[in-house]
């Protein structure tokens, strides 16, 4: 049985792993997060995933799961917020309007990477500014991409979701398994 190492400090991206039921070691790694000069958002986070695996990988036997993620709001790719103030003014922005969510998920083995990416419409009820000051002062914002977590308190600002639940979390589900199938590593196999 090959191991799969998830190269992500990510607790949200290992509770996914959990949920489906596979055994996984983490092992973070550490790169260049920085946009290039045009570069579109999917490709941006098809990019990261692929390098955050193939610099997970290392033996032949390992299965390497890099993953990125990024909220898109008119072209503009929202990352963490550096500050309390950041976050205030993203979820400001976010909300009563819709943006995009962007994650890609990348599976380095045997010297090949194969990646996917999966956009999902989320939608915010109109925020009151006191809801969003109680919310910053959580925490809750601060190590997330667009200043909410969908499967934390932030959930309650969501009024629709188009897509994948999952891959807003942080790690589409369904494509994780198919990229694993591919690799001769089929989920349902270790439910047995």
């Amino acid at each position: 049985m090959r191991t799969i190492v998830l190269a992500s400090a990510s607790p949200r991206r290992a509770e996914l792993l959990t949920q489906i039921g596979l055994s996984f070691i983490t092992q973070p790694v550490d790169i260049d997060e920085t946009v290039r000069l045009n570069e579109a958002p999917r490709e941006y986070v098809e990019r990261l995933a692929r390098e955050k695996a193939l610099a997970g990988a290392g033996r032949h036997d390992q299965l390497v799961i890099g993953s990125d993620t990024s909220v898109v709001m008119d072209g503009d790719i929202l990352g963490k917020p550096a500050d309390e103030a950041e976050a205030r003014a993203t979820l400001k922005r976010l909300s009563g309007r819709s943006h995009e969510v962007i994650t890609a998920v990348a599976l380095a083995h045997e010297g090949h990477c194969r990646a996917c990416v999966v956009t999902t419409e989320v939608t915010f009820r109109t925020l009151t500014d006191e809801e969003i000051h109680a919310y910053v002062a959580t925490g809750e914002p601060m190590d997330k991409a667009g200043s909410y977590g969908i499967q934390g308190l932030g959930g309650i600002f969501v009024s629709d979701i188009r897509g994948s639940y999952s891959s807003v979390v942080g790690l589409p589900l369904q494509e994780t398994a198919a990229l694993l199938a591919q690799a001769g590593h089929p989920v349902w196999k270790v439910w047995q």
